[in-house]
């Protein structure tokens, strides 16, 4: 749906705390403006009330324009919480439109997200999965519950894990879809230890690897770090690969993550 903002305060602010905002403004002399308007419209129309569309006209609204700094129009903001969340100036075609609303527009479902990204930190993967099936049954196209399930199955499930990343491409998930393929083929290693070429440090590099999936990460870092101390490049820099894996898999904070990460940054540098 989309309306005219008469009261900024209560039909985008307060009304953001519910569902978000997008917040076209405009002007009637605006040739951009008269192009970009019906797509927004249109994609409004099709949001299943995901988001809804205020249309400000900056020319009877100058003092709204001039609060939240609209220097150039068509200027489109997303309101979320009270707050400008993000926003892009000038008109865009009807794809590109739609690849930011599909990557600013929060998931209704953001909070069981943010329950579930916070259990998997606490090593309670099972609870993580439990409601992020549930997320994913609604909102299947939520591509960060995706990866989040991929993490909270990884260690039990690792061909599943795989096939929920596989054609991830949001640059803000990277480095922990990275995490996961790493640790997937760590698990075809681990089903295939003879595919390891030989090497004085083969041993502790197999160890290593049944350690992690044992999630027994302590000892797997620490073998992975010797590793790194006798052979580098062992396994297409595998040891350092897999260090980083679990740094990320375990969080920044995590004890495991803060007790080893210098011995394996000074490893590095030897």
């Amino acid at each position: 749906m989309s309306f005219d903002v008469k009261n900024f305060e209560e039909e985008v602010l307060e009304r953001s705390y519910d569902v978000p905002v997008v917040v076209d403004f405009w002007a009637p002399w605006c040739s951009p403006c008269r192009v970009l308007g019906p797509v927004l419209e249109q994609l409004a129309a099709q949001s299943n009330n995901k988001w809804v569309l205020g249309k400000v006209n900056t020319e009877e609204q100058i003092e709204v324009a001039r609060q939240f700094r609209v220097q150039s129009i068509p200027n489109v903001k997303l309101f979320v919480d009270g707050r400008v969340a993000d926003e892009f100036v000038g008109t865009l075609p009807e794809h590109l439109v739609r690849r930011w609303l599909r990557k600013s527009i929060p998931s209704p479902y953001r909070r069981q997200v943010t329950e579930a990204q916070h259990l998997l930190l606490a090593g309670r993967s099972s609870d993580a999965q439990v409601l992020l099936e549930e997320v994913r049954q609604f909102e299947p196209e939520n591509v960060e519950a995706r990866v989040l399930l991929a993490q909270a199955v990884l260690f039990s499930d690792t061909t599943r894990a795989a096939e929920l990343v596989q054609d991830v491409e949001e640059a803000e998930l990277s480095e922990l879809t990275d995490a996961i393929k790493t640790i997937e083929r760590l698990g075809l290693i681990s089903k295939n230890p003879s595919s390891l070429p030989p090497s004085p440090v083969r041993d502790r590099y197999l160890r290593a690897v049944f350690a992690l999936f044992k999630r027994d990460f302590a000892r797997a870092l620490r073998d992975f770090i010797e590793v790194i101390r006798n052979d580098r490049y062992y396994d297409d820099d595998g040891s350092r690969k897999a260090c980083i894996a679990i740094f990320k898999i375990l969080g920044e904070e995590h004890e495991t993550t803060l007790q080893y990460r210098r011995d394996f940054s000074s490893a590095l540098y030897v």
